[in-house]
């Protein structure tokens, strides 16, 4: 039987929701294996003017514990 934990992380990025989660997991996996699946709870978007200046998410990793 295994045991998956979860955690929850904060990201950003200048280009993307979708590139914030790849920015997550990759920190993520400097320190966790076994990584299984990750969830975006939240998403925000911080506006200068009339742009996007930069992507959040907040996102759920799983993973099992060795």
């Amino acid at each position: 039987m295994a045991v998956v934990k979860v955690i929850e992380l904060l990201s950003e990025s200048d280009v993307s929701w979708e590139d914030a989660t790849k920015v997550a997991i990759k920190e993520a996996a400097k320190t966790l294996h076994n990584i299984q699946s990750v969830y975006v709870e939240h998403m925000q978007a911080i506006v200068n003017g009339d742009e996007i200046v930069k992507y959040r998410v907040n996102v759920k990793i799983s993973f099992i514990v060795e």
